[in-house]
């Protein structure tokens, strides 16, 4: 097993699918925490404030429960935010920053507690010394929260718009007539799944027919794994068409619902 440091990480699928993500370093990481930082400062300041405003504690004790409103929102913000905005905080979602599971399965919310709860050990002596020591000299630049979590931080830059409407024009998509199936889609699949799809058919034209066929057909495959819809809805659609379903339920299906 190769142990060199790596700025990548590589996940291939039993389809072949091959996910290649870049792994955030340390001082990008420093960056988003200190927006944390920033945000959970805040939040325990407001609380502790509105307690003394309205007199329901005294001076000092509003000021010990900010103290201890912020050790208990430290804790709270991460697991709350990485879970609802799956794997980033407010820090991480400005820097374009998100944490997965490292072998690229779904994030657990069993994986979200211990990577929070470790950040006090990787935050020793101050200033996150221990957290950056470990991302240093990790092959993966994880601290050690990570490590325990089986987690990594990689950048996940945001994909521009395309005009979606122009891409899967005139092209009646099946999968609507099931629509919990749908919703199932949209639930399990990742970002980065979905976003290797639409990049797929947006350079489509740039590939030769050969390896072209053999994209759509892995990664029609993948998807078929995740969910599978009735043979009524699939029977004679080709895998480049397939495809062009699932990112429509992924993208502008979603869009048009708000």
């Amino acid at each position: 097993m190769n142990k060199e440091k790596t700025n990548t990480l590589t996940i291939t699928t039993p389809e072949g699918v091959v996910f290649s993500m870049l792994l955030s370093g340390p001082v990008t990481r420093f960056l988003a925490w200190a927006v944390d930082l920033a945000s959970i400062a805040v939040i325990s300041t407001v609380i502790g404030s509105v307690l003394g405003i309205l007199g329901i504690l005294g001076r000092d004790l509003a000021m010990a429960a900010s103290i201890l409103a912020y050790f208990v929102i430290s804790i709270g913000y991460g697991i709350i935010l990485e879970w609802y905005w799956r794997g980033q905080t407010l820090g991480k979602r400005l820097l374009g920053l998100r944490v997965m599971d490292e072998q690229g399965l779904r994030l657990q919310f069993s994986q979200i507690v211990i990577r929070n709860l470790l950040r006090f050990v990787d935050s020793l002596p101050s200033f996150y010394f221990v957290g950056g020591l470990a991302c240093l000299l990790s092959r993966r630049a994880q601290r050690l929260g990570d490590v325990a979590a089986n987690t990594v931080v990689v950048w996940s830059p945001k994909i521009f718009e395309p005009d979606l409407d122009q891409l899967l024009a005139d092209k009646y998509n099946s999968f609507h007539d099931y629509p919990h199936l749908e919703a199932r889609l949209r639930q399990v699949v990742s970002p980065q799944e979905s976003g290797i799809a639409l990049r797929a058919l947006l350079r489509r034209d740039e590939l030769d027919p050969l390896p072209r066929v053999e994209l759509f057909r892995d990664i029609a495959a993948h998807f078929k794994s995740i969910v599978e819809f009735p043979q009524e809805a699939t029977d004679g659609i080709p895998d480049e068409q397939y495809v062009r379903n699932v990112v429509d339920i992924l993208y502008r299906s979603q869009s048009a619902g708000g």
